[in-house]
């Protein structure tokens, strides 16, 4: 057994869990916060979910982003010239090996190195973990958790599911691996989030003989594209943050309702099932060829299930279908099965380390777990880099002891008040937990301050590196490369209302909320 717990050098050692996106922009902001990062990764290999010789990862070798490259990238590293909008999952982590090499992580990273063991000892946490040298045991001084949130399927409640005979089984979108295994074959996609939707769409394309989507309730379904510019581009902006702040909740409802009818339509007028006219109750997806698939036939909707009998799927209205497979698009939950019985009594986690939601505050800290960080364990709509590395960066201050604008470590008292109510439900918007965290750095650039860039602030892409414009971090060449990054993004589709938010916004400083 490997045992470093009497080797620490001078600096504060620091375990990283994961090397994908989360643990990658950790340890690149460790370092730059004078810190000693071991990052700990499972596989051979780094990327998290993007890495796809991990099994189960939730990716496959088809697919593409449903998030822009100005929005899948960090502040300090854009894509290679000649890279499309929407990058397959091989070329993120590509992106990813070389993020990794540029911040020097490389030797930094325990590849193989599956944690098995965190609890508390003494001041710091005692972690241990599978390798194939036989256990690792280490004394750390602080830990960040950066596993993901997509670790546990989600698995539904549906009669007859455990006994389903149809030849491919039940699988679960996060095991699927590509259409060659369901040529030919009639299946059945359960669920209306992303994946479930670009599954089907692919599915329908020519390998499956025939596809069917079932659904508990309708989603409107955005486009990736938009007159030539990516959605992700349009919705998550700075703009519909801070309307949040400043309009009255019915206001910014409205507007949004208004805006999703605009970009999606209702999908029954594609021929699918009908979205409830409450756009907040039907809730929103994403997908370029669904609907399209749908108005042509190869996509068939239908409500949710009620029974499974053999390879027969009886929906809730009756209808049945006979199905070769069923792939379940139904969610994940957080699962952290290495943490010791005293920490997930502490967070709220069953005894297997599973739950739907943490009770943090700033999604990021425990009062009662000195030591102790979370990374992008959150449920979030929209694009997950920006907003990583902006909680990579106030992590990294935070536990380095550098004074910000909120003074450093948050304190035992605010932290507590903080997680003393329910987890919130529901997920967050991406743009909200970026102007959050990017408050709390002071790296919040003021719309006022710029008026050569108000316009591409406030509607442009959220991308990571206009919030290296000002505040600690600045970078010389940072509104350059923003707007090289949004080139996609025409101001001509800016509408009255737009334009009298954005005269609106520049008024307003971002901490009047």
């Amino acid at each position: 057994m490997q045992n470093l717990s009497t080797s620490h050098s001078a600096r504060r050692r620091i375990a990283i869990l994961g090397a994908g996106p989360g643990g990658l922009a950790a340890g690149r902001w460790l370092l730059e916060a004078g810190l000693d990062p071991v990052i700990f990764e499972a596989s051979a290999d780094i990327g998290g979910q993007w890495n796809l010789s991990v099994p189960g990862n939730g990716t496959w070798p088809e697919m593409r982003t449903n998030t822009s490259r100005a929005m899948t990238c960090f502040s300090d590293l854009d894509y290679s010239e000649g890279t499309q909008v929407f990058p397959r999952v091989t070329q993120v982590q590509s992106y990813l090996r070389d993020y990794a090499a540029r911040f020097g992580l490389d030797g930094r990273i325990r590849s193989d190195h599956r944690v098995t063991s965190l609890r508390r000892e003494g001041d710091g946490w005692l972690l241990t973990a599978e390798t194939h040298a036989g256990l690792y045991r280490g004394q750390f001084d602080q830990v960040i958790i950066a596993t993901g949130r997509h670790r546990d399927p989600l698995m539904p409640e549906i009669p007859g599911l455990s006994e389903f005979s149809g030849r491919l089984g039940v699988r679960h979108a996060r095991e699927y691996c590509g259409t060659e295994p369901r040529r030919g074959s009639r299946v059945m996609v359960a669920g209306c989030s992303i994946s479930a939707l670009e599954i089907a769409s692919e599915l329908a394309q020519g390998a499956a003989s025939e596809v069917i989507l079932s659904a508990r309730r309708m989603r409107y379904v955005l486009p990736k594209l938009v007159a030539g510019v990516p959605t992700d581009h349009l919705m998550f902006t700075r703009a519909a943050a801070r309307a949040m702040e400043i309009l009255q909740p019915e206001q910014c409802m409205a507007a949004f309702a208004s805006r999703i009818r605009a970009l999606a339509g209702n999908p029954a007028l594609s021929g699918a099932m009908a979205a409830d006219d409450d756009v907040l109750a039907a809730g929103i997806s994403q997908s370029q060829g669904f609907l399209s698939a749908v108005a042509e036939g190869r996509i068939e909707t239908r409500p949710w299930i009620s029974l499974i009998e053999g390879k027969r799927v009886t929906f809730t209205d009756q209808t049945v279908r006979e199905v070769d497979g069923i792939i379940l698009g139904t969610g994940y939950g957080i699962a952290l099965p290495f943490l010791d019985d005293p920490v997930r009594a502490v967070l709220g986690l069953d005894a297997d380390g599973r739950g739907t939601g943490l009770r943090l505050h700033a999604h990021s800290f425990h009062p009662d777990l000195p030591g102790l960080a979370f990374l992008g364990l959150y449920d979030l709509v929209g694009p997950y880099f920006p907003v990583l590395e902006l909680q990579a960066r106030w992590i990294a201050r935070c536990l380095a002891g550098h004074a910000n604008r909120n003074g450093t470590m948050p304190a035992w008292g605010t932290m507590a008040a903080d997680i003393s109510g329910p987890i919130p439900e529901g997920p967050i918007p991406m743009q909200v937990a970026a102007l959050d965290f990017a408050r709390r750095l002071g790296a919040e650039p003021e719309l006022g301050d710029r008026p050569r860039l108000a316009r591409l602030l406030a509607f442009g892409p959220l991308a990571a590196v206009g919030f290296r414009l000002d505040g600690p971090d600045r970078l010389t060449d940072a509104e350059t490369r923003l707007r090289r990054l949004a080139t996609a993004f025409d101001e001509t589709m800016l509408s009255g209302a737009d334009e009298a938010l954005l005269a609106g916004l520049q008024d307003v400083p971002s901490d009047a909320a």
